[in-house]
């Protein structure tokens, strides 16, 4: 009986030693509560409490965490529905109302998260939704974090995992994007178009006005080669006209077979086909020149007849 006695008494002595001394681990805070109720919070490290009216109430953990936020439907604001899923990361920053003030911690911020996403995505287009991730991400955290405030804990991030558009639309959303591709090709296949053309057109330009300059120069170039060719034929008439009247026969001979081989000349190279006769023999030119040099140098040869002279009145 004695023995039994002894065992019990040493039972109970381990026991209330192991709840008088307690040790937190660290990133931990325990709450103590006397007969039940809050009275002080425990940090990392060795503590002791009165077993009986002293123990221990929640073991709060104070790093930061993470809840998955579960996929749900939600309505867009222009009647379409789309799957969310998302992340929450938070930290408790007072254990006391982390423990009492919220009868479960995780539980109430999932549902709590859930709500705003069903609120914050219902306010905006789907286009909006899709594309307009991170402003969600802000507007659920500045709502999530005040309204957890009164909880002890600091929501500090808040990730739209995925949003899911049903089947259907997705397809018509391919296919708009397929559509909006397309039209943006065609667009630039005829700015390109349109730019070659406007190219080609400068450079037909630029070649009609190369060419009319080329043109003007010629037309320049040849009036003055005709201006020169006539200059020159008045030099050779005049000098001609000279030796005329000087008395030389070969000047004339020169100047009259000169221009009945040029004469002839143009009557050869004619484009139109005619049958002209004459002479066509050597000494029939020479001929025709040597009689126009005889009748230029009988002109020349002649005496000027002097005028008669006035007969005298009588007395």
């Amino acid at each position: 009986m004695a023995s039994a006695l002894a065992f019990i008494l040493l039972v109970a002595g381990i026991i209330l030693l192991f709840k008088t001394v307690r040790m937190v681990p660290q990133g931990y805070e325990w709450t103590v509560e006397r007969f039940g109720k809050y009275t002080r919070t425990l940090d990392p490290g060795l503590h002791f409490l009165v077993p009986i009216i002293y123990g221990v109430g929640r073991k709060v953990n104070m790093m930061e965490q993470v809840l998955e936020v579960p996929s749900q439907d939600v309505i867009t604001k222009d009647n379409a529905v789309v799957r969310v899923d998302g992340v929450v990361f938070f930290q408790v920053l007072d254990a006391a109302k982390a423990a009492y003030e919220v009868a479960n911690l995780e539980v109430a911020t999932i549902a709590l998260v859930q709500t705003n996403i069903r609120t914050v995505i219902g306010s905006m287009d789907l286009d909006e939704s899709l594309s307009q991730r991170e402003t969600i991400n802000a507007k659920l955290l500045n709502v999530v974090d005040h309204a957890t405030n009164p909880w002890g804990i600091k929501v500090t991030r808040i990730e739209i995992k995925d949003i899911q558009p049903p089947q259907n639309l997705v397809q018509s959303m391919q296919q708009q994007k397929m559509a909006e591709q397309n039209k943006r090709a065609a667009i630039l296949d005829a700015e390109g178009v349109r730019q070659s053309e406007i190219l080609r057109a400068e450079g037909e330009k630029q070649a009609a006005v190369l060419e009319a300059e080329g043109r003007k120069e010629a037309a320049f170039r040849d009036a003055e080669a005709r201006e020169r060719l006539a200059e020159a034929e008045a030099r050779a008439t005049q000098m001609v006209s000279d030796a005329i009247s000087g008395g030389n026969v070969q000047a004339i001979n020169y100047f009259v077979a000169q221009k009945y081989i040029e004469a002839f000349k143009s009557l050869a190279e004619a484009p139109n086909q005619k049958f002209v006769m004459m002479p066509m023999e050597s000494s029939g030119i020479i001929g025709s020149l040597a009689g126009i040099a005889e009748l230029a140098k009988e002109a020349l040869d002649r005496p000027a007849v002097k005028p008669a002279a006035a007969p005298k009145q009588g007395n």
